[in-house]
């Protein structure tokens, strides 16, 4: 339902289908049942509940992060988690028709910012069911490939998400796509599996380039090295399109609160404060910065963060090595814009941003895919005149 309300902000009236799974029904059925008009009915379609059930149809408008009124192409948001990825191409002009994400508090804050709830498990999901798009994002699940994880690749079944990729691709023939995951799937099993990917997005027609790049080039202060995949179908628009860029300085000081408008909560113990000073006794100590732990235990003290992380200890990451990094600072390290709604706890805003994207590095590369799109587009409709004026 909330899909149809953000891409119908001035109906006058609701279409009954939808008043009526939306009151008869949980939340999380009604909106897998509602604008498809088709109920999958399995648990891992359930996107919410509980207290976001009763802000519904107050506030799916009235978000920060409204769709475009004159939308100039289309895409949809797969392996949503809180729409990193979403927001630089809504900017652009795009509006986006449909989103998947399976977490509950992703939901909450994705519905928080965007005014839709996304649908949830994808593999559940019938391709025909998805509107027809110009553009497919997706950051897929990089635990599988992650350093930081067990690094199974397609043996983990968060790895095999490609090919519910590969499978709405392959019905839809969608027209640009851009993907984002961990730098390690590019040299996991030999190479064997990243080659695996750019093989079937190849049999499928697109023509593949790829870079991984790096949020300290795109102006944050986080190392967070990211490999990015553009495919595009006409060839033309491939090789018009680059991964030049210029790098952007950081400044970590520009992202940090005050210590004394943190939440008290989030500052370690006198234990590990007094820790991390002795094991810093020797090393070069300045401020602002970020006092790194590594699986070792060795300390660096940095004027950057080391990748946000979702499984990472509790005081891997330590502003100025006496507090962990608030909500916000979570966010500014993301590049999330001073307007993200924060509806979660901070432990829920670690795991979300660890799982999310440099917002900034999207919106670079979003540039330039979109720069075709519009072009393309523009080119196809001077030639379509042509056609009809000649008819006439």
């Amino acid at each position: 339902m909330t899909h149809w309300l953000h891409h119908h902000p001035c109906a006058s009236v609701i279409p009954e289908e939808l008043i009526s799974d939306a009151t008869e029904a949980k939340l999380s059925s009604a909106l897998s049942a509602a604008m498809l008009r088709k109920t999958w009915g399995t648990e891992s379609c359930m996107v919410n509940d509980g207290g976001l059930q009763s802000d519904l149809f107050i506030d799916y408008s009235d978000v920060p992060f409204p769709a475009p009124a004159v939308p100039e192409f289309t895409f949809i948001d797969l392996f949503a988690g809180i729409g990193g990825i979403r927001i630089p191409y809504e900017e652009l002009g795009g509006d986006c028709l449909f989103s998947s994400e399976w977490d509950k508090k992703a939901c909450e804050t994705y519905f928080a910012n965007f005014g839709t709830v996304p649908y949830g498990d994808i593999t559940k999901i019938p391709a025909s069911e998805i509107p027809a798009h110009d553009l497919l994002l997706a950051g897929f699940p990089c635990q599988a490939f992650s350093i930081i994880g067990k690094m199974m690749g397609f043996a983990d079944t968060r790895g095999t998400m490609f090919f519910e990729i590969e499978r709405i691709l392959k019905y839809h023939h969608t027209p640009y796509i851009m993907l984002e995951n961990v730098k390690q799937l590019v040299g996991h099993d030999g190479g064997r599996t990243f080659k695996v990917i750019l093989d079937r997005l190849q049999r499928l027609g697109y023509h593949v380039k790829w870079k991984v790049l790096n949020a300290l080039d795109f102006g944050l202060p986080q190392k967070r090295e990211r490999v990015i995949i553009v495919g595009f179908l006409d060839k033309k628009d491939y090789e018009s399109f680059n991964f030049d860029f210029a790098p952007k300085p950081y400044n970590l000081a520009d992202i940090l609160e005050d210590d004394d408008k943190v939440d008290k909560g989030l500052f370690a113990s006198d234990y590990i404060v007094s820790k991390r000073k002795k094991s810093t006794e020797n090393k070069t100590v300045f401020y602002p910065s970020i006092w790194h732990e590594n699986k070792s235990g060795n300390i660096s003290v940095l004027d950057y963060s080391c990748a946000l992380r979702t499984g990472a200890s509790y005081n891997y990451l330590l502003v100025n090595g006496i507090r962990r990094p608030s909500s916000r600072e979570l966010l500014r390290l993301q590049g999330f814009p001073e307007k993200f709604r924060i509806v979660v706890s901070n432990q829920d805003i670690r795991r979300q941003t660890g799982n999310s994207v440099a917002v900034p590095m999207i919106r670079m590369v979003a540039r330039k895919i979109v720069n075709i799109i519009k072009q393309h587009k523009n080119e196809t409709s001077k030639i379509e005149r042509l056609e009809e004026a000649a008819n006439q």
